[in-house]
């Protein structure tokens, strides 16, 4: 029997379904805008079902534990789309996908309509990468439906997180952030152990913040008492270090992985499956390998 998602002592993969026009990696796979304006305004828009569930179900079959659909972008400088086109954009992926799989389904928005209209196509996951920041209600939402909570830190929106972002201490400050997100999720009635924090990769932090979060992640897990996903995957701060586009991440993406799995990350978000979860055998093995005493 499979390990329920988010147990402590496993790496639960999260793989990512992008259906926007506008996504920084692989915006316009499954959504086609007229134009930019149009991609802004939902207007014009296609939505192509069958290819995106067929993805779908084939990041399903390369080992991911979950399947994360966002309808907004939320790279760096991305505008708010409104709720209305996220879920045309999501909504019947999910309900298409819950009829052909049994994989769980994540849905990644900040806005409480957009994950109530999720979790009733079949979705059992919320992942909010504001933390319960941008809309309240979704924490009510999330407590009333009895699911899975993702809570990420962000400083400002997805249009402004990029400008002049500060942090004397990222460790200490993006744990006290999550950890006041953790206690309004807890007042909303969300229960504690459908918990997950993210530390928001990328989302208003600098290269070495970014460093910083990856690599003493364990250190915020357990601090938080809740389990704690990262998303490097592709992300500007992978391609400061390397020089690489965002199509050219995968290598250092696993890097990143193994590393933060290795420094004790409970999940991760993907967009390569495969070696999403190859680097989270290899850097779990390590991190059992070091409580054990075998490595120097």
């Amino acid at each position: 029997m499979a390990e329920p998602l988010f147990a402590r002592g496993r790496v639960t993969v999260l793989g990512v379904l992008n259906t926007t026009p506008d996504s920084f990696s692989d915006g316009g796979r499954f959504v086609r805008a007229a134009s930019r304006a149009c991609s802004d305004a939902g207007e014009h828009e296609e939505l192509l079902l069958g290819a995106a569930v067929e993805v779908a179900l084939e990041l399903a079959r390369s080992g991911a534990d979950a399947i994360d659909v966002g309808g907004e972008s939320t790279r760096p400088g991305a505008r708010q789309v409104p709720a209305a086109v996220e879920i045309a954009r999501t909504a019947p992926v999910i309900a298409a996908l819950a009829k052909r799989s049994s994989v769980p389904v994540a849905i990644d928005t900040r806005k409480a309509s957009v994950a109530e209209a999720a979790l009733d196509a079949g979705a059992s996951i919320v992942n909010d990468v504001s933390g319960g920041a941008f809309d309240p209600a979704l924490l009510g939402v999330a407590a009333r439906r009895g699911v899975w909570l993702v809570l990420g830190h962000a400083r400002g929106t997805p249009e402004t997180m990029q400008r002049d972002p500060r942090f004397d201490d990222p460790l200490q400050e993006v744990g006290d952030e999550l950890a006041a997100a953790i206690e309004r999720a807890l007042a909303a009635g969300v229960a504690r152990e459908r918990i997950v924090a993210d530390p928001g990769i990328g989302f208003g932090k600098r290269l070495q913040d970014n460093l910083a979060l990856l690599a003493n992640v364990g250190r915020l897990g357990l601090r938080l008492g809740v389990p704690v996903m990262v998303g490097p995957s592709r992300k500007s701060f992978l391609g400061a270090l390397t020089g690489d586009g965002p199509g050219e991440r995968d290598a250092a993406t696993v890097a990143a992985c193994a590393t933060a799995v290795f420094a004790g990350a409970d999940a991760l978000r993907v967009h390569d499956v495969p070696s999403g979860v190859r680097a989270a055998q290899v850097g779990l093995a390590l991190r059992r390998a070091r409580a054990d005493g075998v490595a120097p």
